[in-house]
């Protein structure tokens, strides 16, 4: 069994985004930095969203050079009226913001679940909702969300993540059928275990959920219902948004591209 790190292939040099602004949540590390100098490379005025300043700033700086532009903005998506506005005008919307915390549900703060809902499933909500109106004035729109395969299956200790990611699969189906008839497209992007620093805060709490030492963890917990015994990276998950914003893409909606290394094939 080998843990290593895979290299993605080369991006898909066919997608152009030129001349489109989107927007992607959690911009500043893991998965969403990776999203959004993946759609910069494609052309795209990228909106990067976010509440880490330092982590904005690296990011735009990774992306000088690129064919489109990055630009930070600071935003704490507990805000939910700002988070709505700042969506507005864009043509692609990437809802990928996510927290975690892991508790038997007995000892769940409840504070912490309200949070993990809000920014999970309630400001993707308000996102969307402040996006349609310029997809649907122009006939044309992207909503990809980085679900999960917590989306699709459950784990036991994460009762808040798991019940967000639920639910944005039915709000990304909806806005789909809402959608259609306006030439916009809401896809979910179901990753297993990515290799982020979401993740690694994940093994401390998990070692102790478990009563195993953190090393065990990774094989014994996190891998062991995959079938591919590695983590995905970032950029692997990068490349299945930008394919959802493609030409090749445009007759997927309301469904869930899953990247889950075998885990719900059992």
């Amino acid at each position: 069994m080998s843990l290593s790190r895979a290299l993605p292939g080369a991006p898909d040099p066919t997608l152009d985004l030129g001349g489109r602004t989107a927007l992607v949540t959690g911009a500043a590390g893991g998965i969403g930095r990776a999203c959004a100098l993946r759609l910069a490379a494609a052309g795209a005025k990228v909106r990067a969203v976010d509440r880490d300043d330092a982590g904005l700033a690296a990011l735009a700086e990774a992306a000088a050079g690129l064919p489109g532009t990055v630009e930070p903005r600071l935003l704490d998506l507990t805000d939910l009226d700002a988070a709505e506005h700042a969506a507005a005008g864009t043509d692609v919307l990437v809802n990928n913001a996510g927290l975690q915390l892991v508790r038997p549900i007995e000892e769940f703060p409840p504070d912490v679940f309200h949070t993990v809902l809000t920014v999970m499933l309630e400001a993707p909500f308000r996102l969307i909702r402040g996006a349609l109106p310029h997809m649907y004035g122009q006939g044309w729109g992207r909503i990809v969300n980085v679900s999960s395969v917590h989306g699709l299956r459950a784990s036991a200790y994460k009762s808040a993540y798991v019940a967000a990611k639920h639910g944005m699969e039915g709000l990304s189906k909806t806005a789909a059928l809402e959608g259609a008839a306006h030439g916009v497209t809401s896809n979910c992007v179901n990753p297993g275990y990515v290799r982020t620093p979401l993740v690694e805060r994940q093994l401390a709490d998990q070692a102790k959920a478990h009563g195993i030492p953190e090393e065990r963890v990774l094989t014994e917990v996190l891998l062991q219902d995959s079938a591919l015994k590695r983590l995905i990276e970032p950029e692997e998950v990068a490349e299945a948004v930008a394919y959802l914003c493609g030409p090749r893409a445009s007759f997927m909606t309301g469904t869930s591209l899953v990247l889950d290394g075998g885990w719900t094939a059992h």
